[in-house]
C-alpha cells in the first residue's frame, strides 16, 4: 500500500504542474515522446516512472526533477534506516543528490532485483550517462550492443541512444548511475 501512495505523489505532482502551466497531456507527450496513455497512467499513479523518464518530463515541464520527488524526499528524511527509494517493477533508485536544483548532473544509486530487467520503458534521455557496479552482474544495453559488467566495472555512454539495464546475478544488483543532462 505504502508504494501505492508513493507512486500518487508523484503523479498528482505532475499532472497539477502540469495544469498549472496550463499544457495538455498532448503537448507533454510531444516534448517527451511518451505516449499520452503512458503520462496518464503515471498521472494517475499507476505507473511508477524510472529516473529518465522523471527527468524527461521535468525538462518538458521547465522544473527541476527534484520538485517531482520533493514528497518521497521528505517522507526519506523520515525514515533515515530505509533511505529514499522510489521502486518500479524490478528497478528501485535512491537519489544521491537531492540538493542538485537546476545541476545538469544528478547521481543515483540503482537496485535491480535478481536475474531480472527494467519493465516497460526503455530508457533514452539527451546528454550522458556513467553506470559503475558495486554488486551483482548487469548487462546494459545500448542500442544493439550489450555490455557485461561486473563489480568494480563501469560504462560510459551517450544516454540518447535507447538503452536497458538487466541483472544477471542472483543476487541484487547494485550500482551508482550518473547522469548528465545538459
Amino acid at each position: 500500500m505504502a508504494r501505492l501512495k508513493k507512486e500518487k505523489h508523484i503523479g498528482k505532482r505532475l499532472k497539477d504542474i502540469r495544469a498549472t502551466k496550463g499544457l495538455s497531456l498532448d503537448y507533454l507527450a510531444n516534448e517527451t515522446g511518451f505516449s499520452k496513455d503512458y503520462i496518464s497512467g503515471v498521472e494517475k499513479g499507476k505507473i511508477m516512472p524510472p529516473v529518465a523518464t522523471i527527468l524527461r518530463l521535468s525538462r518538458a515541464l521547465e522544473i527541476d526533477s527534484g520538485i517531482l520527488l520533493k514528497k518521497e524526499r521528505d517522507e526519506a528524511d523520515k525514515r533515515k534506516a530505509e533511505g529514499f527509494r522510489q521502486r518500479t517493477e524490478d528497478y528501485s533508485y535512491q537519489t544521491l543528490t537531492p540538493e542538485a536544483v537546476h545541476k545538469h548532473l544528478k547521481a543515483f544509486k540503482v537496485f535491480i532485483d535478481p536475474v531480472s530487467d527494467h519493465k516497460g520503458v526503455t530508457y533514452q534521455h539527451e546528454g550522458e550517462e556513467f553506470i559503475y557496479v558495486l554488486k551483482g552482474k548487469v548487462e546494459v544495453t545500448v542500442g544493439d550492443n550489450k555490455t557485461v559488467l561486473n563489480p568494480e566495472n563501469s560504462l560510459h555512454f551517450n544516454s540518447s541512444i535507447v538503452h536497458k539495464l538487466r541483472n544477471l546475478s542472483s543476487q541484487k544488483a547494485e550500482m551508482v548511475v550518473v547522469l548528465y543532462a545538459p
